[in-house]
């Protein structure tokens, strides 16, 4: 998997679970204390309203009901206001308890009626529960006048449930009207007639419907009736607008934070690991490869970027120590080909300077023979060298590949005659074969290969130049009937100062630069040189050119900007340009 998207893997998978770990929670404390909010306030309403309605139920007055109010506003943390319709507002829980009234909630309202409800039986027939009703109405209205007296009075009042749960007050164990402190407070009582005029009118409404119907429209008279003197229903309103309401707990927070902190420290390590394990590795190889250490390599195992870091790490290291080695071998190939030729030019000077030896027309000759191979091969090394680099100046233009050719026989026909070798050409009939590039270096490496094919043919040989069209390529080979190179051998033939006679004598070989410079110009102009050969029957080395010249044309843009070329310094002395 790539690196990329590994990283964002993680990053993703943190990313998810942290989000969703926060939202349970949050979905979870919301859920939980909503539900605990909802059950608290439940509890505070029925308390609240179940007390006041005791208080109105028990006193029959709201008098002197404030102190309540504010026990219960101090028992639930409510505000509590209280009102009736005639009355008005009656207590208010924040002045009650030294604060300023605050504005109220929203919350809607509560009503609480402390007047009994008329509890009639089933099986009352419609005459007697018309008597009933007007008996209950007077009793009660005895009663509930008899306990605001009471409590006006400062008594405690008591009350117990009477016959169809009509409510009897008593106080000290005394009934009304049985006398006592308190009995000049009882009511004398309703008018019979008024009542019992009153209950045939409602009676009269309620006899067509069935008992149902008449125990509901009996209990309405009812409530009509005592309306006068029980007390009014009350008005309770909770809550104000800026009350603290419940806050999210800290403790489950704070630990799936944690939690959640924590798994991300634990990726982000992880892939700290996967990232600095390969780097540092890289850094350490790269430091000792700085140091000169050029075999060290780094682990490479996977397909993701670093993988392919270190496999591009291994590979620059490998370039450096192969480039490393070529430069060793190519030090040792020079000094090798510099140190015969030097010395014996030394022991000849040093013979004339002694006086050993007479510098006659021969000896002169032949020290001039020896410098002029030592410049040849100074000037070899500065081609390839300059190739090798891109600094190698090209000319290029448009030109004809048969005048290329016969050019190139032309100038080692004398060689190859000497050497009793035969030198044609094969295919440059008439027409114009196009090639764009530099002649004079088409000719340097085409002269090249000809030369180590004259070399390597013995006398009665041939040497054949052949120059053929295939699609948009140009191939040039030169095919010789020599000895043939062995296929151990072929790979190296490009190889500086390589040649197939381990002893390196000059009747078998030159210097062991042209077939490195060729291939190089052949390279510079986009072409490539082809090797095909068998021992005892001969060796074909074919020059294969684009034919296109608007590949030439790109070339000669970017070379055109190329700097003149510098002189080859070798170590410990100055060779001319």
């Amino acid at each position: 998997m790539s690196f990329r998207l590994r990283v964002f893997g993680i990053v993703l998978l943190v990313a998810v679970a942290a989000t969703s770990a926060t939202a349970w929670l949050t979905l979870r404390q919301v859920t939980g204390q909503l539900r605990e909010s909802a059950a608290a306030d439940r509890q505070s309403i029925t308390r609240i309203t179940e007390t006041l309605r005791a208080y109105g139920a028990t006193r029959g007055t709201w008098e002197g009901v404030a102190g309540t109010v504010r026990d219960l506003a101090e028992e639930t943390g409510q505000r509590i206001r209280i009102s009736t319709g005639s009355q008005g507002q009656i207590a208010d829980s924040d002045p009650l308890t030294g604060r300023d009234p605050r504005p109220g909630g929203t919350a809607p309202p509560l009503l609480v009626d402390p007047r009994p409800t008329l509890d009639l039986p089933e099986t009352f027939a419609p005459g007697s529960l018309r008597k009933v009703t007007g008996s209950m109405i007077h009793d009660y209205s005895a009663g509930v006048t008899y306990a605001a007296c009471l409590t006006r009075a400062g008594h405690t009042v008591t009350v117990e449930r009477g016959k169809y749960a009509v409510p009897i007050f008593r106080d000290g164990g005394k009934t009304p009207g049985s006398g006592g402190g308190s009995a000049s407070c009882a009511p004398a009582g309703f008018a019979s007639a008024a009542v019992t005029q009153e209950n045939h009118a409602a009676t009269a409404v309620c006899r067509s419907r069935q008992t149902a119907a008449l125990h509901s429209c009996l209990q309405r008279v009812f409530t009509e009736r005592t309306a006068a003197v029980g007390p009014q229903p009350l008005t309770v309103r909770l809550g104000a607008v800026d009350d603290a309401g419940q806050t999210l707990a800290v403790g489950p927070t704070v630990v799936v934070a944690a939690g959640v902190a924590a798994a991300a420290l634990a990726c982000a390590l992880l892939l700290s690991r996967a990232v600095l394990r390969p780097v540092r590795a890289l850094t350490a190889a790269s430091r000792g490869l700085g140091e000169g250490d050029l075999a060290r390599r780094v682990p490479a195992s996977g397909r993701d970027e670093i993988a392919e870091l270190g496999r591009s790490f291994n590979r620059m290291a490998g370039s450096l120590q192969d480039s490393e080695e070529r430069q060793r071998r190519l030090v040792g190939d020079i000094a090798h080909e510099l140190r015969t030729p030097l010395a014996n030019l030394r022991g000849y000077l040093e013979a004339l300077r002694d006086g050993v030896l007479a510098a006659d027309t021969e000896l002169l000759e032949s020290l001039h023979e020896e410098v002029l191979l030592q410049q040849r091969i100074v000037d070899d090394l500065q081609d390839l060298a300059l190739a090798e680099a891109g600094a190698l100046t090209y000319h290029r233009r448009t030109l004809d590949a048969r005048e290329l050719v016969e050019a190139c026989r032309t100038a080692h026909s004398a060689r190859a005659a000497a050497a009793g070798v035969t030198l044609d050409v094969v295919g440059a009939g008439p027409g114009t074969v196009r090639l764009h590039g530099d002649p004079d270096r088409l000719r340097q490496a085409l002269g090249n290969l000809v030369g180590n094919a004259v070399r390597h043919t013995a006398p009665g040989g041939g040497v054949r130049l052949e120059l053929s069209e295939r699609g948009e390529s140009v191939r040039i080979a030169v095919a010789d009937t020599g000895s043939g190179i062995p296929a151990a051998d072929v790979p190296h033939l490009f190889d500086r100062f390589w040649r197939a006679d381990a002893a390196r004598g000059r009747a078998t070989g030159g210097s062991g630069l042209g077939l490195s410079i060729a291939r190089q110009i052949v390279a510079d102009h986009h072409g490539a040189v082809e090797v095909a050969s068998e021992v005892g029957v001969g060796s074909v080395f074919t020059v294969v050119l684009p034919a296109r010249e608007s590949t030439a044309r790109e070339s000669t843009a970017r070379e055109s900007t190329a700097s003149e070329p510098t002189a080859l310094e070798l170590p410990g002395s100055e060779l001319p340009r």
